[in-house]
């Protein structure tokens, strides 16, 4: 197997008394792709900031977790050893620019600081992203104001900086959330096309099924700051086998009967449940379930964390 680029290791992050994760381990292969998925409040962009060493002021990290890139704990050198070699895509391509300086000085102020080479150097490289991001006329687009791009140029100016500094692995936080749906396909095409060209590992948040079957090769289903289900995206997909990620893909128009939603609502980071965190919202929820923390069971090439996850659900959770 490929050793991973990057590596999750029993994640906990603890904001004052909030619990945003609980034991998160998950790994991405060098090349390969990973999907990530939960509901919103599931702890997905607390996960890709402890990733990317950007943890807000007073998170604690309980011992015996880590996030080991290239070998080394980002979280034990504040972020020091990946910078310049985690290139991140963000969400709203509205709001990731500055308006009031040219889009090319604010991608070549972060070659700047982390890649090597003088301005002339940084400049001739970024008009290479440009034309390989698909940015009409890359030289002129040098000079333009964040304004002067439409949202999917935008979103091509974003992919353009997390490439800048030659990153090995590529983390993209919904990155198409904000664009429309031919778009979306687009940014998509372009991202896989780019990563397979550079060889680069990817991250991939969403909460787009359709965007996981198509672009990745496994998916870490994230509930209320735990590891659900981890395995092959196809398998868990076509098979999803812990009630949370069943009841999960239910709610899909291309996949529910009818329209439903899963009973209740993701708990608060102050207020999770013991045992099971899903067991309030679980047709499958015995008296256990709400007093001891499910093991990880592996099942066929995955990883899920409910004992009952052989058991069929109730037809009336599927409805």
């Amino acid at each position: 197997m490929t050793a991973p680029v990057l590596s999750v290791e029993r994640l906990s992050v603890r904001i004052g008394a909030a619990r945003i994760l609980d034991d998160v381990s998950l790994a991405v292969p060098a090349g390969g792709t990973l999907g990530v998925v939960g509901e919103s409040g599931c702890g997905k962009s607390t996960l890709l900031r402890a990733i990317l060493g950007i943890l807000p002021r007073g998170a604690q990290v309980p011992p015996g977790g880590a996030v080991l890139f290239g070998g080394r704990d980002i979280l034990a050198d504040g972020g020091a050893s990946a910078r310049g070699r985690i290139g991140f895509v963000p969400q709203d391509p509205y709001l990731s620019l500055n308006p009031v300086f040219r889009a090319g000085d604010q991608i070549l102020e972060i070659m700047r600081r982390h890649a090597p080479g003088t301005r002339r150097d940084h400049r001739a490289r970024l008009v290479e992203l440009f034309r390989a991001v698909q940015l009409p006329d890359p030289e002129a687009a040098l000079a333009k104001y964040p304004h002067q791009f439409s949202g999917g140029q935008r979103q091509r100016l974003l992919i353009a900086a997390a490439l800048c500094c030659d990153p090995a692995l590529l983390v993209a936080d919904e990155p198409t959330t904000a664009l429309d749906v031919t778009t979306q396909r687009e940014i998509l095409a372009l991202l896989q096309g780019l990563a397979a060209a550079r060889g680069l590992a990817l991250l991939f948040v969403t909460h787009d099924f359709g965007v996981l079957a198509s672009l990745c090769e496994s998916v870490t289903v994230l509930y209320a700051g735990r590891v659900a289900e981890t395995g092959p995206t196809r398998d868990v997909l076509d098979d999803p086998r812990h009630p949370y990620t069943r009841m999960l893909l239910g709610c899909h128009p291309d996949r529910a009967t009818a329209l439903a939603g899963i009973p209740g609502t993701v708990p608060g980071a102050t207020a999770q449940p013991d045992g099971c965190r899903f067991h309030p919202r679980c047709p499958l929820a015995r008296g256990d379930c709400a007093l001891d923390v499910p093991q990880p069971v592996l099942h066929q090439g995955r990883v899920i964390a409910c004992p009952y996850h052989a058991e069929a659900l109730p037809e009336v959770a599927l409805a």
